[in-house]
């Protein structure tokens, strides 16, 4: 029952990567694309996440949290440049 249940998870994650690809691409404005490359870094998370309970192992958590950490990291900075011009003052 997990196995489906996995497999359902990795297929909306999967959909929900590639209309986030194509939101990336054909966005009307830059913060829809942040909004997109954020929305991004979290179902990587996910995906991570599911794959760890696959494996049955605890590496692939942390290696979503510093996925995490970076993607937030990367997303203010990102967003501060749009609307400063600059990112260390």
């Amino acid at each position: 029952m997990i196995g489906v249940a996995l497999s359902f998870a990795f297929a909306c994650f999967g959909l929900g990567l590639l209309m986030n690809i194509y939101r990336v691409i054909w966005a009307p404005s830059l913060g829809d694309r942040i909004l997109a490359l954020d929305t991004m870094v979290i179902n990587a998370i996910a995906i991570l996440a599911l794959f760890g309970i696959l494996k049955g192992t605890t590496m692939y958590f942390e290696a979503s949290m510093i996925i995490a950490m970076t993607g937030f990291i990367s997303t203010v900075s990102y967003t501060r440049f749009l609307l400063r011009g600059d990112i260390i003052e």
